[in-house]
């Protein structure tokens, strides 16, 4: 039924765009005009000296199993694409805080910030004392698995387990030989982004060359920002976050995860920051998810490691139903 109901959702947003294709969706620098499927609240909070706000979903469980999962989105991600995760585990008793990072989606987007993972999840960790919680599974996908390793990394205390989807940051880019790509060129490179772009670019690199109407709305949450009057500030702090990610790697602290970790990985995936501007023969050893899924799980203590041949960067999203019966089979405080 789920599936039944996911697809016409997405057949009716697609039927909309398709409809409106003179005039696209047009959105504010804080996704204004995009819906959720669950009430947004602003978490108010100063950092480095600027008033910021934090957008979040606080959705709860049907049946309370006292558990609490924080969902990490990806960098071309917003809370929002959590939708299929947030309803397979609230149905399961968990309550689930899902957040846009500062930078992202509908939260602020700073003239100037020092990104930092270790802030980043601070500001996490802020939200969820506010909310009076203590301890969470931390859930990470893409760009919020590096997120959530890091968490993992500085609250250990806090972290009841640690589910990484399809992480990146499982190789250092810039040791293997991906070039410098400084803040200014990444800025101009965002400020070209469009729907075409990012369709191909996730088609290609995400879902092994595939496509289905599901994730056009995705595609239109992102290039409808920079169709908007905020662009400039939506791209200027996406050119930040990249610098942020190609020059802080988690890779080398493995080791260091006090937490159960649990990998889940689609073997398709071939995800890199900067392949692009890697020469050709370097370019061809990036993102090569199935040797990095297996080398990562034989170095992070505790892990459990759950394979999806068929999928790639995003299962949670392709197969939303196998993947989460997965999940839940290895999820603290799941009693199914």
């Amino acid at each position: 039924m789920l599936r039944k109901w996911r697809v016409l959702l997405a057949l009716t947003l697609w039927a909309s765009f398709s409809s409106q294709a003179a005039e696209p969706a047009v959105y504010g620098a804080e996704l204004e005009g995009f819906d959720y499927p669950w009430p947004v609240k602003q978490f108010q909070f100063e950092s480095q000296r600027t008033q910021l706000h934090m957008a979040y979903m606080d959705v709860p469980a049907k049946q309370p199993n006292g558990h609490t999962v924080v969902m990490l989105h990806g960098k071309n991600f917003c809370a929002a694409t959590w939708q299929d995760s947030i309803t397979a585990l609230t149905d399961a008793g968990y309550r689930v805080i899902a957040a846009d990072q500062i930078g992202f989606c509908k939260s602020s987007k700073p003239e100037a910030y020092q990104y930092s993972f270790q802030q980043l999840a601070a500001n996490t960790h802020a939200l969820l004392a506010s909310l009076n919680i203590d301890k969470a599974i931390v859930m990470g996908h893409s760009t919020g698995g590096m997120l959530g390793i890091r968490y993992a990394l500085l609250y250990p205390e806090a972290t009841e387990q640690l589910v990484l989807v399809n992480p990146i940051g499982l190789e250092d880019w810039k040791v293997k030989g991906v070039p410098f790509n400084d803040v200014d060129a990444w800025y101009q490179s965002e400020l070209k982004k469009t729907d075409t772009g990012i369709r191909n670019y996730e088609r290609n690199t995400y879902y092994a060359g595939e496509w289905r109407d599901d994730y056009e709305p995705w595609v239109q949450m992102l290039a409808g920002m920079y169709r908007g009057d905020g662009k400039e500030i939506v791209a200027w702090n996406s050119a930040l976050l990249y610098d942020m990610i190609y020059t802080q790697p988690v890779y080398y602290e493995f080791e260091q995860l006090k937490v159960p970790t649990l990998l889940m990985i689609g073997e398709k995936d071939t995800t890199a920051i900067g392949k692009a501007l890697a020469p050709e023969p370097i370019r061809k050893t990036l993102g090569n998810y199935p040797v990095l899924a297996r080398e990562a799980a034989k170095r992070m203590p505790q892990s459990t490691l759950v394979l999806f041949p068929n999928y790639g960067h995003a299962p949670q999203m392709q197969a939303p139903k196998e993947f989460h019966q997965k999940l839940l089979a290895q999820l603290v405080g799941n009693k199914s």
